[in-house]
Parts: structure tokens; C-alpha cells; sequence
């Protein structure tokens, strides 16, 4: 019998093989993102939500959107070509990533989908999903992007 690997070891595994630093740490549940980033000592906006997004052909996407910002629905329609897309339901998301909502990360995804990141989070060290509940992960944005050779664009609105 093989040993079950954690979301976040999937993470680490995946960050280490791109060469990418990663601090994940853990962390009480947070009711929202504001007292998510008192908890960690950050701002909200330093918090990026990663959202899968469904394409009408059945493939997903990466959409990497710091707090206080949502995704822009035609920004990211005219980014990816298309003229539909959707968040899917969590079971689809989980199918689709490996990760439960609230956990999600390109890091690790048991398919690496296309990743979109808002050109706001650029220059900045931020934090996201960890792969699991409970953990968070820091990582410079730049070598973020860089390491899962992501689309940088303007992509979200303010919430």
C-alpha cells in the first residue's frame, strides 16, 4: 500500500520541482479574508484567491486574483479567446484540480491548467491556498509567475 500524500506535499513537491521557494505555514480558519490577513500579519490584497474557471469545452483555468479584487468576467473572456466561461460547482473544481475550494493552487493541480494572474499581484510577496485547510503558502509573485509560466493581465475588477 502506498503512503497518501497531503495537499501540501503535493504543493512542495510540484514548487520543488520548478525550482520555486515556498514557505507554507498553518493557520487558524479565518471567517474572512480580513481577519484571514490579520492573521497572517499581511493585507488583504497580499491574499490571492486561485479560482478554477471552466471553459465550455470542458478544460479549466487558472485565475490567480488578489483580496478586495474579483475576476472581471469580459476581461478574462477576451484575454482567453472565448465567449464563455464559468466557475464550476466545488466537486467539479475538486475534480479538476485535486484540491478542495478554499485550497486551490496551480502548485500541485492534478492537472496543470493554463494560469491567468491579475497584473496587480506582480512585484509583491503574497500569499495563497496551500493544498489543504489549515495552511497557507508565501511565495514572491514574480517567481510565482515565472515558474508556471503564467499570462499576466489585467483581469479583475474591484470587489
Amino acid at each position: 500500500m502506498g503512503e497518501t500524500i497531503t495537499g501540501s506535499e503535493r504543493v512542495l513537491a510540484d514548487a520543488e520541482a520548478r525550482g520555486l521557494d515556498v514557505e507554507i505555514i498553518e493557520r487558524p480558519a479565518a471567517r474572512s479574508l480580513e481577519e484571514a490577513a490579520e492573521l497572517l500579519g499581511i493585507t488583504p490584497a497580499d491574499i490571492v484567491k486561485s479560482l478554477v474557471v471552466k471553459r465550455s469545452d470542458d478544460t479549466f483555468l487558472f485565475a490567480l486574483v488578489p483580496g478586495g479584487r474579483k475576476i472581471s468576467w469580459p476581461k478574462l473572456r477576451a484575454l482567453v479567446g472565448v465567449n464563455k466561461l464559468q466557475l464550476p460547482d466545488a466537486s467539479l473544481a475538486l475534480a479538476a484540480t485535486g484540491y478542495e475550494r478554499g485550497t486551490i493552487t496551480p502548485l500541485g493541480s492534478t492537472t496543470a491548467w493554463p494560469v491567468f494572474i491579475d497584473e496587480t499581484i506582480v512585484g509583491r510577496r503574497v500569499s495563497m491556498g496551500a493544498g489543504e485547510h489549515g495552511r497557507s503558502l508565501f511565495v514572491d509573485a514574480d517567481a510565482l509567475i515565472a515558474a508556471l509560466g503564467a499570462t499576466v493581465a489585467d483581469l479583475s475588477d474591484p470587489e
